[in-house]
């Protein structure tokens, strides 16, 4: 499984998303530009002691990513999508596409495949949930539904 984090822009989040993916297994894409620096000591301490057993990749641009996976299948989670998150059938190698905390993704990425993009259901008067926490949920969802390969 595939976590991608376009633009994202606050450290810690960041980080908790590259704890959740080094122990599901899931391999974590960064899309620049980056809000923070992968160096940072905060980054790494959000990570914990895990940061160097995380599967990381790194993207100028969602094209370059989307060029180098052409046959992969993106799910962009956002406030928008059409149907909820659980309402897909998800494969092991699906990328699970979030976007920046202030912003979420960028529109034009939205326009390109209006039905892959999901939702989490909230209440209607709240803005949106956690990047981590959202990450999180729908990660393991997916994972629900591919039997949790690999782990125990």
């Amino acid at each position: 499984m595939n976590i991608v984090l376009v633009e994202p822009e606050i450290h810690v989040n960041t980080g908790n998303i590259a704890r959740t993916c080094v122990c599901t297994g899931a391999t974590l894409h960064l899309v620049h530009p980056l809000g923070f620096s992968i160096d940072d000591r905060a980054i790494r301490r959000a990570g914990l002691d895990y940061w160097h057993l995380l599967d990381l990749r790194e993207w100028k641009n969602f094209a370059q990513l989307k060029d180098a996976h052409p046959a992969g299948r993106f799910f962009f989670i956002e406030t928008t999508g059409a149907r909820h998150y659980a309402e897909v059938e998800y494969r092991p190698d699906d990328f699970l596409v979030f976007g920046r905390e202030t912003k979420g993704l960028p529109k034009e990425l939205l326009d390109e495949c209006p039905d892959a993009v999901v939702r989490i259901p909230m209440a209607s008067d709240i803005r949106s949930l956690n990047l981590s926490n959202c990450a999180a949920l729908v990660l393991y969802e997916a994972l629900r539904q591919t039997g949790f390969p690999g782990l125990s």
